[in-house]
């Protein structure tokens, strides 16, 4: 791994009653400063700010879905890079935030400026932290979910590790929770595995395996290796790093 984009969604990032789950931002943080100590460039694809503000605050009466999900983002987005802010810096480390929307990675000036912008960041030895601008998204101008984002932004930088962390241990084959079901270990871009994939969204985000798996096949066809792996399991992304088949998850390469 030479440059990895690491994305963690909602379901990593809280707990079951929906608040921010400091512990597990600091564990990331700390295996994040680990990647880049051995010059491994980090870029990080968060989640969490809807699901942040919504336990923050509380959208007044009469506010449609679109304004409350507008509200939790615009407040839980500044007590994210907050607390980002702080357990980086215990490390020495600067971030920068990105705050996108799907047309900048449309082809023209807004695409190439985004670029740069990373591109300067992880020059000057910034950590950019990336989120989609859910305080001014609407519908037909979001991302799927941020696994999109992701793959986008792997590919604008020209990574070659992809990593999806959510909550669950890779692809299986069938529904994760029935008997017998089992995590996919490897798939290659002329493997066809649409029939394991289930329609169902994670409790805290807005995404499923669905946009994760397409994600995975577009960028592992284009070179890019994909992992999908449990982020609330400890040391991930180190393990990832170390000793890959050691650990339960799945690639996409």
């Amino acid at each position: 791994m030479k440059r990895i984009v690491v994305k963690v969604g909602s379901n990593v990032l809280t707990r079951e009653d929906g608040t921010l789950d400091t512990t597990r931002v600091s564990a990331l943080t700390d295996q994040i400063q680990a990647l880049r100590r051995r010059g491994i460039e980090v870029i990080l694809v968060t989640s969490g700010a809807v699901a942040c503000g919504r336990s923050l605050v509380k959208a007044a009466p009469g506010l449609d879905e679109v304004q409350q999900r507008q509200l939790h983002a615009a407040v839980g987005q500044v007590r994210l890079m907050d607390l980002y802010y702080r357990l980086f810096a215990d490390y020495g480390i600067r971030i920068g935030q990105i705050l996108t929307m799907k047309k900048n990675f449309e082809p023209g000036e807004e695409y190439e400026n985004q670029k740069n912008c990373m591109e300067g960041m992880l020059e000057s030895g910034i950590l950019p932290v990336v989120n989609e601008n859910d305080a001014v998204s609407i519908t037909e101008l979001m991302f799927t979910d941020n696994d999109e984002l992701s793959g986008l932004v792997a590919e604008m930088t020209g990574a070659d590790t992809l990593i999806i962390l959510s909550n669950i241990d890779g692809l299986y084959d069938g529904e994760p929770q029935a008997p017998g079901s089992r995590v996919i270990a490897r798939v290659r871009p002329s493997d066809d595995l649409s029939a394991c994939i289930g329609e169902a969204h994670s409790s805290a985000g807005r995404g499923g395996m669905h946009t994760k798996y397409s994600v995975a096949k577009r960028l592992s066809a284009i070179g890019i290796r994909v992992l999908l792996a449990n982020g609330k399991r400890d040391d991930i992304l180190i393990r990832l790093a170390d000793a890959p088949a050691d650990i339960i998850h799945t690639e996409f390469s």
